[in-house]
């Protein structure tokens, strides 16, 4: 039977993150059940970098924590993480304040922009828009990049990634897990649950009680725009987050209605009313012609009841480790949540890297 210190299931960004993490010094396995890794969430995320998604939270610490990892190009990519951006939070008439500001400070701490500086950042918005708080660190992620570094460290440090490799059962044995696999038996002494939307059902699987994940889908559509210049536009979203826009191309954006629509853990795909009320939202909120839909699709965000991380052991299942419920902040904080969760692994004193951050923010209490 082969035989590893950790086995992890999901080869999605936190799976990956993590083993890149565990590999120097521990026999690390990464299983998927699809064919290729990152196939649900990780593949189809428009993700970036925004210092103040999640409110003033311990999710929002591990995304600042995360940043200096992104810029230092970790766990080796060779090709830049992230890509200069930033971010517009638009206000109507009653000019809103900026209330998920926080602790953010320097050029994560919002700036208020007035209308006439809103136009020259981006033309064409209607006149309901009073003006803008402006982030200015909000950077696009390599999430491809980032992903394949992290599934190629991995591999370089000794570790294996399998894919069509679906978790069948798992039970504890004295002192390790026997799991078996669509692609054999596996003996493990830690047993990671990183399946995102299907976390539950690897804990089930496992005779451990499930923590209440929800997948929630989440629509975007590229549309071709009969104007140019898109490209490098900022992240666009109204105060009260019914959509955004983001430049993809010279003369496309990204748009997305910010639905969180509950589902089944699936291969989700774009309904057509969310991609039509994303560009009944987009042409609500500029003056932009909209000449046709070039793409859409959807993936997965999976949250827990209390829409918190969960990090951790299993405090009644010796061994078994969750990593689940990242919700939409999963890539922006996987450098410092997989080192959090290696430290946990490991038993690890925690790192200088993670000072403001505690475990004790992502534990999994009794069901």
């Amino acid at each position: 039977m082969e035989r590893v210190d950790v086995l992890i299931v999901g080869g999605g960004i936190a799976g990956a993150s993590l083993g890149a993490r565990l590999a120097a010094d521990m026999r690390v396995l990464i299983i998927e059940a699809e064919e290729q890794c990152g196939r649900h969430a990780t593949g189809r995320s428009a993700a970036f970098w925004q210092a103040s998604l999640g409110g003033d939270s311990a999710e929002r610490r591990l995304s600042l924590a995360s940043r200096p990892m992104f810029e230092a190009g970790w766990p080796g990519s060779t090709v830049p993480l992230l890509r200069p951006r930033g971010a517009l939070h638009l206000t109507g008439p009653c000019g809103e304040e900026f209330e998920e500001a926080g602790s953010l400070a320097g050029s994560d701490l919002p700036i208020r922009v007035e209308r006439a500086e809103l136009d020259a950042l981006v033309p064409g918005l209607r006149a309901q828009w009073t003006g803008a708080w402006y982030e200015a660190s909000c950077a696009d992620i390599e999430v491809a990049a980032f992903h394949q570094a992290c599934l190629a460290t991995v591999r370089q440090k000794g570790g294996a990634v399998r894919t069509d490799s679906a978790l069948l059962s798992a039970r504890r044995g004295a002192a390790q897990w026997i799991v078996e696999t669509s692609a054999g038996a596996i003996e493990a002494g830690v047993l990671v649950d990183a399946a995102g939307a299907w976390g539950d059902q690897v804990a089930e699987r496992a005779g451990v009680k499930p923590v209440g994940l929800q997948a929630m889908r989440r629509t975007v559509a590229q549309l071709r725009i009969g104007r140019t210049g898109l490209r490098d536009l900022p992240f666009v979203t109204d105060s009260h987050q019914s959509f955004y826009f983001k430049g993809e191309t010279d003369n496309s954006v990204w748009v997305c209605p910010l639905d969180e629509t509950p589902v089944e853990p699936c291969d989700t795909a774009a309904e057509e009313l969310d991609v039509a009320i994303a560009i009944d939202r987009f042409e609500k909120a500029v003056d932009w012609p909209v000449e046709a839909v070039e793409h859409k699709w959807a993936g997965l965000r999976t949250f827990a009841p209390d829409r918190k991380m969960k990090f951790g052991f299993d405090p009644e299942v010796e061994g078994f480790f969750w990593c689940v419920g990242q919700g939409g902040m999963g890539i922006q904080t996987a450098p410092a949540a997989s080192l959090l969760c290696a430290n946990l692994i490991r038993s690890a004193a925690p790192s200088a890297a993670l000072a403001d951050i505690s475990a004790t923010d992502f534990v999994v209490g009794n069901r």
